[in-house]
C-alpha cells in the first residue's frame, strides 16, 4: 500500500469538515478530484475508508486507522515544514561559538544575552573544548564562528573585525613595579607571570612583548579564572597581563595598579571567523553587530 501525505490530509480533511464538498474545499481542489483520490486510496487498501450511507460521511474503523496516522505524521511534517521556511527567511539556524581568547567570557556573554532575545530559534553553544583545534573544526562545521586575535588567509573563511583592546599590564599596588609609567620586556625577568591555561602564541604577552624581546619571565603559572588571577596578583603572588574590558572593575580599586605595556601601548584587534557563506545570514550578522558594540561599551567604562 502506497500512502502519500495528501491521502494522510484528505481522510484529516474529510473527517474535520463531515463531508466531500466541505473538504474539498478545504484542500482548495474540486469534490470530483476528492472522490477519485479517495476512491484510488481504498483501491489501494482494498478497504472502505467512509460509511458513505451516514450524513455527516464518517470514517469506517479502518478510516480511523489511517486518521491516527494522519494525526501522528501531519503535525510533525508540518512543524518541519515551518522550521525549513524559517531557515529559508534566516529566523533559525545554528551558533557554535570557539574562543581562541580565554578572556573573552567577560564580553561574550553580555553579547550572548542580548542575541538570544532577538534569536530565540537560533542554537547557541560555546565549544570551549575546541578552543585550540578551532580552525579545522570551524571548516568540518562543527563549529560556526571563532573568536581570534591572529587572522589568517584561509580559503573558504573569513575573518570579520569587531574591535581593537589594550592588553594591559596589572600588578599588585605594593609591587615595584606599580612605580613605573609603563613596563617593557626586561620587567618581566623577575616576576611570577600569570596567564590563562592557553598555549603562549596565543597570549599577547608572549606574542607582543616577550617573544621578540627573547626573554623569560623568572616563572609562570596557569589559572582558568580571571577571578582568581585577580586575587592572586592583589595578594602580590605575581602580575598579568588582561585586556583593557577585562581590568574594568580594578582601575578603581587601590590594591591595582595597571600600566600599559611599552611607550607606545599594543594595539590589537579582535576577529570573529565564520565560513565565507554563513557570514552574511541575518542571525550572524546580528550576532558581529552585537560583538562589535558591546564590548566597546565595556571599555568606555575604563
Amino acid at each position: 500500500m502506497h500512502i502519500e501525505f495528501r491521502h494522510l490530509r484528505t481522510i484529516r480533511a474529510i473527517h474535520q469538515a463531515g463531508g466531500l464538498a466541505r473538504a474539498a474545499d478545504i484542500l482548495n481542489m474540486t469534490q470530483s478530484a476528492l472522490s477519485h483520490q479517495v476512491k484510488g486510496l481504498e483501491d489501494q487498501a482494498g478497504i472502505e475508508l467512509f460509511v458513505r450511507r451516514s450524513k455527516p460521511l464518517k470514517l469506517s474503523v479502518a478510516g480511523h486507522r489511517l486518521l491516527r496516522l494522519a494525526e501522528k505524521i501531519l503535525p510533525e511534517i508540518d512543524a518541519l515544514s515551518d522550521e525549513f521556511r524559517a531557515l529559508q527567511m534566516g529566523k533559525t539556524g545554528r551558533l557554535h561559538i570557539a574562543m581562541e581568547c580565554h578572556a573573552c567570557f567577560d564580553w561574550l556573554f553580555l553579547v550572548l544575552e542580548t542575541f538570544r532575545r532577538a534569536w530565540p530559534e537560533v542554537d547557541v553553544d560555546i565549544r570551549a573544548g575546541l578552543a585550540f583545534d578551532a580552525f579545522p573544526a570551524l571548516l568540518r562545521e562543527e563549529i560556526d564562528l571563532v573568536i581570534t586575535s591572529d587572522p589568517s588567509n584561509m580559503l573558504g573563511v573569513v575573518f570579520n573585525p569587531l574591535f581593537d583592546y589594550h592588553p594591559m599590564f596589572v600588578t599588585a599596588s605594593n609591587n615595584p613595579l606599580a612605580q613605573k609609567t609603563f613596563i617593557t620586556a626586561e620587567d618581566f625577568r623577575d616576576q611570577l607571570l600569570i596567564t590563562y591555561p592557553v598555549a603562549r602564541d596565543k597570549l599577547d604577552v608572549f606574542t607582543e612583548v616577550l617573544n621578540p624581546a627573547k626573554i623569560e619571565p623568572r616563572a609562570t603559572r596557569q589559572v582558568e579564572l580571571t577571578a582568581m588571577i585577580l586575587m592572586l596578583v592583589a595578594a602580590n603572588r605575581g602580575v598579568s597581563v588582561l585586556p583593557d574590558w577585562v581590568l574594568r572593575d580594578v582601575r578603581s580599586n587601590t590594591d591595582f595598579v595597571t600600566l600599559p605595556l611599552g611607550p607606545h601601548p599594543v594595539v590589537k584587534r579582535l576577529y570573529a571567523a565564520t565560513r565565507a557563506e554563513d557570514a552574511t545570514k541575518p542571525y550572524m550578522a546580528q550576532f558581529l553587530r552585537l560583538s562589535r558594540s558591546e564590548p566597546v561599551k565595556l571599555q568606555r567604562n575604563l
